[in-house]
């Protein structure tokens, strides 16, 4: 098992690019660890990791 630390925008572009444009700058930036690897991540994988960050954002946003 090999971790590796991307940026959400490379997980969108190169697995969901169609929603590139639907994500704020916040959201794209952020780090993501993921346990295998980029190369072993799937589009469903993608899709949570993505959802997960939609609304980590918008809990943080609430909050301040």
């Amino acid at each position: 098992m090999e971790m590796e630390v991307v940026k959400l925008s490379s997980i969108v572009l190169r697995l969901t690019p169609e929603l590139y444009s639907f994500l704020k700058p916040a959201e794209l930036d952020c780090s993501i660890v993921l346990k295998n690897g980029l190369g072993e991540l799937d589009t469903d994988g993608a899709l949570e990791i993505i959802q997960h960050s939609i609304f980590e954002h918008q809990k943080e946003s609430r909050i301040h």
